[in-house]
């Protein structure tokens, strides 16, 4: 892979500034890429963000949208468009999580959760693809005509209770990848995902900086640590690059082995 992997990409980025996210943004800007940093509420964070790859010699513009919304998503895209002259990847990232036992879950925060982590991924997407298609394909830029990436989750594979509005959301995530990119990869439009194991953001800190809590999470952890966003980043970045141009419907897990239910490990 070149040095600069992503040299003259033009990225989105959505809920970029916190978490996997801005991982994944400052990843990007550090591969050559100018970046939509796009947040919902925390200003503050994604101006920090923007202004660090900046001071690194990157492009990087914060971009507050509602991505749950097709207003949100078109105002993403219009400032790509107006700032870096168009978009050639979109990371599908924001995400919720509003946890209560099946019984005790609102309907408030069902619907929330699945509007934001599918239905946001949803439009979103719908909304790159249209874009996609009006920029023409430019082989001299990529072999793609654009590429997507969907941050999914290992609970696209896992059930977890105490969680089904997530887990349900997941996996809704992984058949509208899987579907996308079998309607769109004739175009040259790669659609793929990244499904993050357990890794270290503010959203999960009672189980990785308590250490009993942390034992406790290890052992669903065969290769014996907790991921960093950058474990997360490092595959969009070869996802998003042309070095990965044959990968099309593929979900890249980045677990450390969770999902090969080390319970089993000792005989089942």
């Amino acid at each position: 892979m070149p040095s600069s992997p992503l040299e003259h990409a033009r990225a989105i980025v959505t809920g970029a500034s916190s978490g996997i996210g801005e991982g994944i943004a400052r990843a990007f800007a550090k591969a050559g890429a100018s970046v939509i940093v796009n947040y919902h509420s925390d200003a503050e964070a994604a101006a920090r963000i923007v202004g660090d790859i900046r001071d690194g010699g990157g492009q990087a513009e914060a971009v507050q949208a509602d991505i749950s919304t097709p207003e949100g998503c078109e105002t993403l895209f219009d400032a790509a468009e107006e700032r870096f002259g168009g978009l050639d990847v979109l990371v599908s990232n924001a995400g919720i999580q509003r946890d209560a036992a099946f019984t005790e879950l609102t309907l408030e925060d069902w619907r929330q959760v699945l509007d934001v982590n599918l239905t946001g991924q949803f439009l979103c997407a719908q909304e790159a693809v249209r874009r996609f298609r009006a920029q023409g394909h430019a082989p001299d830029r990529s072999p793609a005509l654009g590429k997507i990436i969907f941050t999914s989750s290992v609970h696209q594979a896992i059930p977890w209770a105490g969680h089904t509005n997530y887990a349900t959301a997941k996996g809704g995530v992984k058949l509208l990848m899987e579907s996308m990119a079998q309607e769109l990869a004739c175009e040259k439009i790669r659609v793929n995902a990244i499904a993050p194991g357990a890794i270290k953001t503010s959203i999960n800190r009672d189980a990785w900086e308590d250490e009993a809590a942390k034992e406790q999470l290890l052992k669903l952890i065969p290769y014996g640590r907790v991921g960093e966003p950058e474990d997360v980043a490092q595959a969009a970045v070869w996802l998003a690059s042309d070095a990965s141009d044959y990968v099309v419907g593929t979900t890249l897990f980045v677990d450390g082995g969770m999902t090969l239910y080390p319970s089993f490990r000792e005989g089942g």
